[in-house]
């Protein structure tokens, strides 16, 4: 797949720099593949489109995982836990940095390449939120970047299909878990030629037997975002219940264990717009898109979302 058909036009102006005043006031764009329909609704009436399907979402939380360092003035990126106090992450200005040298909490230990390093953090994150570099305002309350149901702490991003839940909506949906901590190589733009010669990182995740059994034997599955749906489909093609996964979903793909999938408006050239393209097809998602910013809903991580049935 040629990569330029991740790319689309999108104002700047539908960039949503902060997030809908209540999670569920958000706008929600309903299709449905078998008949082509779509619905313009908001998210508060996702229960209405679902019909009773077990909603699986991503538990994962964001750790404040932005640490400022003085001298030389930068900052480290923590993006994954590798043991005990040991992290990976990026830091700026790396050609600045040496390692061994300590910077406020964080002593570098080794140059992985175009700016990841080995280190340990003294302690636990206790840094800023990492907003993604398209939010440009800032965020009043840090807790609007996790969802309402975050609990293992661990990602570098919030899986932002969740966000637009609240506890009481929760409560009216059979809900299940898995948890995958959140890298930030999922959102590095494809910059090859084709998608086959992008490399996807591993991420950690983890699955309980009982929420697994409950998973597998439903009759319909509704992924929250496309983490969810890689856990989903890495153990639905015989991947243990806790490991690593590298499962690249583009079009073409066979979806074993997604039925629906909610998910919100990706980067163009993302590695995530290729899975909706997968789930959706790929002429239908560009439709999709093209839609959305005609009728002006708001895009990325504080923006509206788009439920594929």
């Amino acid at each position: 797949m040629d990569s330029s058909e991740l790319e689309y036009d999108l104002p700047a102006e539908l960039i949503a720099q902060h997030p809908a005043p209540r999670r569920d006031e958000s706008r929600l764009l309903v299709y449905d593949r078998a008949d082509g329909a779509v619905r313009h609704r908001r998210f508060s009436e996702i229960g209405e489109e679902i019909d009773g399907g077990l909603v699986v979402v991503n538990d994962t939380r964001v750790v404040p995982a932005r640490i400022t360092i003085e001298s030389p003035r930068g900052e480290v990126l923590l993006l994954e836990r590798v043991d005990g106090d040991v992290w990976e992450g990026l830091a700026r200005p790396t050609r600045r940095l040496k390692p061994g040298a300590r910077y406020g909490p964080v002593e570098l230990i080794e140059h992985l390449g175009e700016g990841r390093w080995r280190l340990r953090l003294a302690g636990e994150p206790a840094g800023d939120v990492p907003l993604p570099p398209y939010i440009t305002e800032p965020l009043v309350d840090p807790e609007r970047y996790q969802t309402v149901y975050a609990d293992a702490p661990g990602s570098a991003a919030a899986p932002t299909a969740g966000l637009h839940f609240t506890p009481e909506l929760l409560s009216a949906l059979d809900i299940e878990r898995v948890t995958l901590h959140v890298g930030l190589d999922t959102f590095r733009p494809v910059g090859e030629d084709t998608l086959e010669q992008h490399a996807i990182h591993g991420e950690r995740y983890s699955v309980e037997l009982a929420a697994w059994e409950r998973i597998r034997e439903a009759p319909s599955v509704v992924a929250v975002g496309t983490t969810t749906t890689r856990v989903l489909e890495t153990v639905a093609r015989g991947g243990p219940l806790a490991g690593r996964t590298e499962l690249f979903i583009t079009p073409g793909f066979e979806f074993k264990r997604v039925d629906a999938l909610l998910t919100n408006f990706h980067l163009p050239r993302s590695t995530l717009l290729a899975l909706v393209m997968a789930f959706a097809g790929k002429e239908e998602t560009r439709d999709l898109y093209r839609l959305a910013v005609e009728e002006r809903y708001r895009f990325f991580s504080f923006g509206d979302a788009m439920l594929i049935l």
